[in-house]
């Protein structure tokens, strides 16, 4: 088994085609892509396979031979309709769930055989339920001290040392909301979009390869979720993150991204670079596949 501690690690130059140089004119479908060599590859999924239930009445295939290379610093949304296979691809890099063949890299190194918590320390991930990013019954300072020792081993203390808590309260004065005047305050008390600004935060307080934003926005009201998306792009660009977020929102989508990819049935159905599509495009081609399914009305 491979150790966490490799990470991070020199990235893998080598080519993997996708749509880095399209033209902002038009759409780009797999089929007619330009295959240009990634220019600094991170992420790299490669054949990868998945069924659940198998052989039984039950059994779902969801991935047949699905191929992704994500290049370092981008920020790639990822669209599609339920049971497109959005949440597997998230589910399979970050080692929630195996898949059944292919393999996973991240900065050259095979991850197969690393289990989620070895994975978390060099993936984040903001979950769509507020509540799966922090712990409810502790306060903000507790949860930020116990990201701030991920991966290290702890011991009995006195409390968080007062250099510290400077820290995170000047960490936590840029969001905006208030949340540097309550440090001491329970998480579980806080409101939706609060608590979700603090999860983002919470998953980049260590070295990150690599950021999985998990409809962190769907569960939140109007406001909060562009605050969060505000917040999610400043944090994003400052720290210089390789970014893959799945959402239903298509603004955010087309508006935040510099790579969107929409999914169907297992498969990349679009890949275009910023400024490649909108959000009308985005719509129409859900069309198309509702049509072309059955679906259409």
């Amino acid at each position: 088994m491979r150790n966490p501690a490799d990470f991070p690690a020199k990235p893998m130059n080598d080519a993997n085609g996708h749509a880095n140089g399209t033209s902002s004119s038009a759409l780009v479908y797999p089929s007619d892509s330009p295959q240009n060599p990634s220019r600094d590859p991170l992420v790299r999924m490669a054949g990868i396979r998945k069924t659940f239930n198998r052989d039984s009445v039950n059994e779902r295939v969801v991935f047949t031979d699905f191929s992704l290379t994500l290049d370092r610093g981008s920020f790639v949304s990822v669209v599609g309709s339920n049971g497109s296979g959005k949440t597997t691809l998230l589910n399979v890099l970050c080692g929630s769930i195996p898949q059944d063949g292919g393999t996973v890299e991240i900065a050259g190194k095979n991850i197969d055989k690393l289990r989620e918590h070895e994975r978390s320390r060099f993936i984040g991930r903001v979950f769509q339920d507020p509540s799966k990013g922090t712990c409810a019954s502790l306060t903000i300072l507790e949860n930020m001290a116990l990201a701030d020792n991920k991966g290290r081993p702890y011991w009995l203390g006195r409390g968080v040392p007062r250099k510290r808590t400077d820290v995170y309260r000047g960490m936590l004065e840029p969001l905006g909301l208030g949340l540097e005047n309550q440090m001491n305050v329970t998480v579980g008390s806080l409101s939706g979009g609060q608590r979700q600004a603090l999860a983002l935060l919470i998953s980049v307080m260590t070295p990150l390869e690599l950021l999985i934003l998990d409809e962190h926005t769907a569960a939140l009201d109007p406001r909060s979720s562009e605050t969060v998306m505000e917040l999610t792009e400043r944090v994003v660009r400052e720290k210089r993150l390789t970014t893959l977020m799945v959402t239903h929102n298509l603004r955010f989508a087309v508006g935040y991204a510099s790579r969107l990819i929409m999914l169907h049935q297992g498969g990349v159905t679009l890949d275009a670079a910023r400024g490649g599509c909108s959000v009308e495009d985005l719509l129409a081609r859900f069309n198309e596949i509702s049509i072309e399914t059955g679906n259409g009305v």
